[in-house]
């Protein structure tokens, strides 16, 4: 079953306290500069004001996983998130212009001397992808940033349940008669 994140939308809004960004540094120990998820806020100070948290989404089809000339960027075939093996990622940085949503990471500076590149794992693998024996840390697909979302708008988990109980929240909206959502582009 494909892990996916969802934005609730239409029923808890996002508060941008940042509880998301902290529990993902502090958990994957990412370095400064580094975000595997951001608050991204649209109309900021109007009535539409929008904040959305913007993790990696896994996409289906990863533009980013197309474009790597070494093929660093791959797709687990158990869950369908998508990883990077730092060991064969030369950051080049194609990956971020790929990405619609700008999830790919670089710690450095200019084009070509970037690094390697991170995102956001499903919290799967911390930022330093091995142990001091050199194994491979792979840790179970549970987000904290999920687990941390104080209103509940940034799901994360099977493809099938999160998207169940989305459907769950608008329809119970709506059935209190409630027509308009918060959705606003």
């Amino acid at each position: 079953m494909p892990k996916k994140f969802l934005l609730d939308m239409y029923v808890n809004r996002c508060l941008r306290c940042g509880g998301c960004m902290a529990v993902c540094k502090t958990h994957n120990r990412t370095p400064e500069g580094v975000h595997r998820i951001r608050v991204i806020t649209f109309d900021e100070g109007e009535p539409t004001e929008t904040n959305m948290p913007m993790p990696c989404l896994h996409c289906n089809e990863p533009p980013c996983m197309y474009v790597c000339p070494t093929k660093a960027i791959y797709k687990r075939k158990e869950d369908g998130i998508v990883l990077v093996n730092k060991d064969t990622c030369i950051g080049c940085g194609y990956c971020l212009m790929a990405c619609p949503f700008g999830a790919p990471q670089f710690e450095k500076g200019t084009f070509g001397n970037r690094g390697k590149m991170d995102k956001c794992t499903f919290c799967v693998e911390p930022y330093e992808q091995k142990d001091e024996q050199g194994r491979l840390i792979q840790r179970e697909p549970k987000p904290r940033c999920a687990m941390v979302c104080a209103t509940g708008h940034l799901l994360a988990g099977d493809a099938d349940e999160i998207s169940a109980k989305l459907r769950e929240r608008v329809g119970y909206r709506m059935s209190r008669g409630v027509e308009k959502t918060f959705l606003t582009f």
